[in-house]
């Protein structure tokens, strides 16, 4: 972090999903996704610019295959504390897959560790005892300057990409086998190709169950540790999802019957919120605007990557230490890419926030 900012008491938070970050001659997923040295260089230039334009003070990485070229490229940028709790898969020797999460800080990294499942809660959710997060959460005690140390969580739930093949479960009685469907005649191989949209149907939103559950028990997970220790949490990643009405709104609940025993105040408490909406409220936020996609899809674009917080960072809360001055999508390489410097960049936009310490 430069004097200047310091001094403005400013600290900044990101949240960037890389989009397989692997150096050569390695390969993600299948054994000819090897990028070029020329296209590596590129990548890694991007990720450079990004953060010598914008500074972040901590920040969370998403798919991350190379640890070891990621980690040194960070230190060469100014942040001497990193941390990661997973290793990706890898089989035959180069081809990797189940990237994992990184994270980055310029301020002392007072303790880490992996994110568990409370099993009790699991049980009496009836989520099956060998349930594991897609991607392993992870949780940084930061030491941040007016603030003390402060719990930094990072994710990447679930994607919503299918949960299995919609053809694995058509049955001997309903057409066993798929290719089939096209030599069939008439209403009968229209029917059953109906079968087949109905089950992918399913086979998504089994992939919502999983992104609803890693949510809900991970939210468990943070607010016993906040009974623990009384400190400020702030939760970023690429949540594969809108917080809105869906399958991630525990993360940001707003009510509750146990209002009326626990109290306002404890709810407060427990309470995250989303930085864009703080932000949104704050006497910093200039005209509304719309708010800017992180992801596209189909050319669709939605809002999948957040950074929540805790009630340390409301001005409408007593407990109040800082504010949320600033929210920023990086998202030029997506609305208005340009081929010798983007090309090679990431098809998320990663967002920051600016957090002023309240005198």
């Amino acid at each position: 972090m430069t004097q200047t900012s310091v001094e403005a008491g400013q600290i900044r938070i990101a949240s960037f999903n890389l989009y397989n970050f692997i150096a050569p001659p390695d390969a993600y997923y299948d054994f000819n996704n090897i990028y070029t040295q020329a296209q590596w260089q590129q990548k890694c230039d991007w990720i450079r610019r990004y953060l010598a334009s914008h500074d972040p003070c901590v920040i969370g990485f998403q798919e991350v295959f190379s640890i070891d070229a990621l980690q040194a490229l960070l230190a060469e940028a100014g942040y001497p504390y990193f941390v990661t709790v997973d290793r990706p898969e890898v089989s035959d020797d180069f081809i990797y897959r189940h990237p994992v999460l990184a994270l980055a800080s310029k301020y002392p990294i007072l303790s880490f560790e992996a994110c568990g499942i409370d099993q009790t809660v699991a049980s009496l959710m009836g989520i099956a005892p060998g349930f594991q997060y897609s991607r392993l959460p992870l949780r940084a005690t930061i030491a941040l300057p007016h603030l003390g140390p402060c719990d930094c969580y990072l994710v990447h739930f679930k994607s919503k990409r299918a949960q299995f093949e919609p053809e694995l479960a058509v049955t001997p009685d309903s057409g066993s086998e798929p290719a089939a469907l096209a030599s069939q005649s008439g209403s009968l191989a229209i029917d059953k190709s109906g079968t087949l949209f109905a089950i992918e149907e399913a086979a998504k939103w089994a992939a919502s169950l999983v992104r609803g559950t890693e949510a809900s028990l991970l939210r468990v997970v943070i607010a016993r540790r906040r009974a623990d220790t009384g400190y400020p949490v702030i939760l970023m990643g690429d949540f594969n999802d809108g917080l809105a009405g869906g399958v991630l709104s525990a993360l940001v609940s707003e009510d509750s019957r146990l209002l009326g025993g626990l109290g306002e105040e404890a709810f407060q408490a427990y309470r995250l919120q989303d930085a864009y909406l703080l932000h949104e409220r704050s006497e910093y936020c200039p005209a509304s605007v719309a708010r800017a996609p992180t992801h596209y899809h189909l050319n669709r674009g939605a809002v999948i990557d957040y950074i929540l917080l805790s009630n340390e960072f409301d001005p409408r809360n007593d407990q109040c230490l800082a504010e949320v001055s600033q929210y920023h999508t990086y998202d030029s390489h997506l609305i208005n890419p340009q081929y010798d410097r983007d090309s090679y960049s990431t098809d998320h936009a990663p967002v920051m926030i600016s957090l002023k310490i309240r005198k």
